[in-house]
């Protein structure tokens, strides 16, 4: 299996099923986040999804939650989607 290429997830919005596709490298990140806050995933997701807006995807809006929440953990300049 390539590793950049992008997998497609079910996630549970709000009660209503929903798949996104991100790399492995941004699943495993985003269930470590969610793991470290003790949240369920489907709760993280749900709290991104509602803040995002209609000008960037679910995935999009995933991957810079991700790559904020490490920034933010080593010192770099954090920026919200």
């Amino acid at each position: 299996m390539d590793p950049a290429r992008p997998q497609k997830h079910s996630l549970t919005l709000r009660g209503h099923r929903t798949s996104v596709s991100l790399e492995p490298a941004f699943w495993q990140a985003f269930r470590e986040i969610a793991a470290a806050e003790g949240r369920a995933l489907n709760e993280l997701a749900a709290e991104i999804d509602a803040a995002r807006g209609t000008e960037c995807g679910l995935a999009s809006a995933i991957r810079l939650h991700v790559l904020n929440w490490y920034r933010s953990r080593d010192g770099s300049v954090a920026e919200r989607p």
